[in-house]
């Protein structure tokens, strides 16, 4: 029991085992209250799980999408020029990936042992 009761001095702070223990315990005990405190009546599977939309049906998934397109038409309007070059760069093959990587990290390594 004593090593519990010991503190641990490190300088800059201490370190008791006891009171962290201590610590973790209250937190528990008011989480537990927290739960217990909470709604009884509510069950998974029913309407009770749909969002509420101020009383509106919730609309088909389909309908509520935005595709991406939209959401950044002006950015991609703007780089229309660098996305016609670089797209068809990428492969999806991790080669090509990991080749583009080494190539610039020589690159640069060459830079800075040259200029530096």
């Amino acid at each position: 029991m004593s090593v519990l009761t010991q503190t641990l001095l490190t300088g800059t702070g201490y370190w008791n085992s006891l009171a962290w223990i201590l610590g973790i315990a209250v937190a528990l005990v008011i989480a537990y209250l927290i739960w217990a405190r909470g709604e009884a009546g509510w069950k998974a599977g029913t309407s009770q799980t749909e969002p509420f939309i101020s009383g509106n049906p919730e609309p088909q998934k389909r309908q509520v999408h935005i595709p991406s397109g939209n959401l950044y038409w002006g950015y991609l309007e703007a780089m229309k020029g660098y996305y016609e070059r670089i797209v068809p760069l990428h492969t999806g093959d991790l080669n090509d990936y990991m080749t583009w990587y080494l190539s610039v990290m020589i690159t640069i390594l060459v830079l800075v042992v040259v200029f530096a």
